[in-house]
């Protein structure tokens, strides 16, 4: 499996490539930062995102896209860049039929660290030791990134089997009614 890790923002949106299955050793295919000037328009700031983004998913091909679940932070105004910013990602991703799955900052913690309350240097040095690289990627946007895809690649195969499980009921349940 090979997942596009997408840590959102607009001025750093941290990308990186995992390639994988759970329970075997994971390995780094690229990681890196689109970045976008602070004083830019929104609108440019956006398309500049979208045309990294389309980058990536151009040189990697990956089968999957996970993305942070954006989640309310005091600051609305950060909040509302990491919002479009993750929506630029989805749309990207979904535009090409590639599934996107969205995972919450405390779920990738907890799935790399051992703790949804890991701080960025916990995750920073696990995503380093997992992925047998020589020193933690930076910014931390790209090791949020990185972590992402890893994250993904390990709970997938158990959300697959959830999701079977709820449409098999669904289906067992239409037939005794």
């Amino acid at each position: 499996m090979r997942v596009l890790g997408v840590d959102p923002g607009l001025t750093r949106c941290g990308v990186g490539v995992v390639e994988g299955v759970a329970g075997r050793p994971l390995t780094m295919v690229g990681v890196g930062v689109v970045r976008t000037p602070p004083d830019a328009d929104l609108g440019h700031r956006l398309v500049a995102i979208e045309q990294g983004i389309e980058r990536w998913l151009d040189e990697h091909r990956p089968e999957f896209v996970a993305v942070e679940r954006v989640f309310s932070q005091h600051n609305v105004r950060t909040v509302m860049g990491t919002a479009q910013a993750s929506a630029v990602a989805m749309l990207c991703a979904s535009r090409r039929g590639i599934p996107v799955a969205l995972h919450t900052p405390s779920e990738v913690k907890a799935a790399v660290t051992g703790s949804g309350r890991a701080d960025k240097a916990q995750v920073g040095a696990m995503v380093t030791r997992l992925l047998r690289l020589d020193a933690p990627p930076k910014p931390a946007d790209a090791a949020d990134a990185l972590a992402l895809a890893i994250c993904h690649i390990w709970r997938a195969p158990a959300q697959n089997r959830l999701q079977q499980a709820v449409a098999a009921h669904r289906t067992l349940k239409g037939r005794t009614a």
